[in-house]
């Protein structure tokens, strides 16, 4: 029994056609915002790719530019054949790609749903390239004058600016490495030599965070320097007071900012989908119902469309069926070349009479 069986008439067929072709102009509207939201959020990965460990986040993006190029193209034919069908003429020679166009269009929404799922499962990944890659820019931040990290600086202390925050995982992550440049520490005073010597590694380390990681709001001016130190500070006690330095580190924030903007795009690349799948169903019932019409000289006449021609379970029986024809077919073939292979190798016994 066939999957999804339609009966048609010419009117019902006149109007399928006119309203897959207006779905398919209104899905290649889509491919282009998909392609775009592909095409923004790969700026705003570039703009932030030196906090980046490596570049598997591109993938995201780089899969959105491409579905919604072939969105475009798949949708494009597919509105040039329902135009087409409403003429038998020019229909006809659309007949021998329909098959094939259709098996293209389940692997391209096959697709389209795997890009939906993973703008929802790169959470981790991201996380640990954010991790990984502030942890570095962090340990330049100081190399102002080093060619290809003096940008490093700027970059740190405008992405804790824009998202309020500090450090990677929280402004003690700067008390672990040495951000303040040795052009600017004197090395004749005790209290410099004191600390890079209380180092093993010999590096100046401090209680302190860059000025970027103060907070504006704060009623107080900014404890930037001695964070720790209660002493140095009036009416101040880091344990129990609020620091005037922004709280949460720089990984979480751009986790959440580039998770929220994924996440929402992968919703609408779902819902894209399911148009797509609809615009998929409506061609597969168009192209049955145009084939199966008994007579071709009278267009007017009844026919049936379907999705399947079996039902569900006995098409994905007569698939494995043909799988196994086809995985008995090559092993025949195999065995067929090693047995003439045998058969060349062998060589015909001489006997000589004396």
């Amino acid at each position: 029994m066939a999957l999804l069986k339609v009966k048609f008439n010419q009117k019902k067929r006149v109007k399928l056609a006119q309203g897959l072709w207006l779905m398919n102009w209104f899905s290649v509207f889509a491919g282009i915002l998909v392609f775009s939201m592909g095409l923004f959020l790969k700026i705003e990965l570039r703009k932030r790719s030196e906090v980046m460990d490596n570049s598997e986040s591109h993938f995201v993006p780089n899969s959105l530019i491409l579905m919604g190029i072939l969105s475009c193209a798949f949708n494009g034919f597919a509105g040039k054949i329902c135009y087409d069908s409403l003429d038998p003429a020019k229909f006809a020679k659309w007949k021998p790609l329909l098959k094939p166009y259709l098996a293209l269009c389940c692997v391209f929404n096959m697709l389209l749903f795997f890009v939906a799922l993973i703008c929802f499962l790169m959470r981790g990944s991201l996380e640990s390239t954010l991790a990984q890659g502030l942890k570095n820019g962090m340990k330049f931040y100081r190399d102002t004058d080093t060619p290809g990290r003096c940008f490093m600086k700027k970059t740190i202390d405008m992405l804790q600016i824009e998202f309020k925050c500090c450090g990677n995982n929280g402004y003690k992550d700067w008390f672990e490495i040495q951000w303040i440049s040795n052009r600017y520490l004197d090395f004749s005073s005790k209290e410099v030599k004191d600390r890079i010597k209380s180092n093993v590694d010999g590096r100046y380390l401090v209680d302190g965070v860059p000025f970027s990681c103060c907070n504006p709001s704060s009623p107080r001016p900014c404890i930037q320097y001695q964070v720790t130190n209660n002493s140095a500070h009036y009416s101040y006690d880091y344990q129990t007071e609020e620091l005037n330095l922004w709280r949460r580190g720089c990984r979480e924030a751009l986790l959440n900012y580039y998770s929220s903007m994924m996440s929402s795009m992968g919703a609408v690349i779902l819902l894209v989908w399911l148009f797509e799948m609809s615009v998929m169903v409506g061609l597969r019932l168009l192209h049955t119902s145009l084939e199966s019409i008994a007579n071709p000289e009278d267009p007017e006449c009844e026919s049936e469309g379907w999705v399947l021609e079996n039902s569900l379970k006995d098409t994905f029986k007569s698939a494995l069926e043909n799988l196994k024809k086809l995985g008995k077919f090559n092993q025949v073939e195999a065995g067929a070349e090693g047995a003439e292979g045998e058969e060349g190798g062998k060589t015909p016994a001489i006997t000589t009479v004396s």
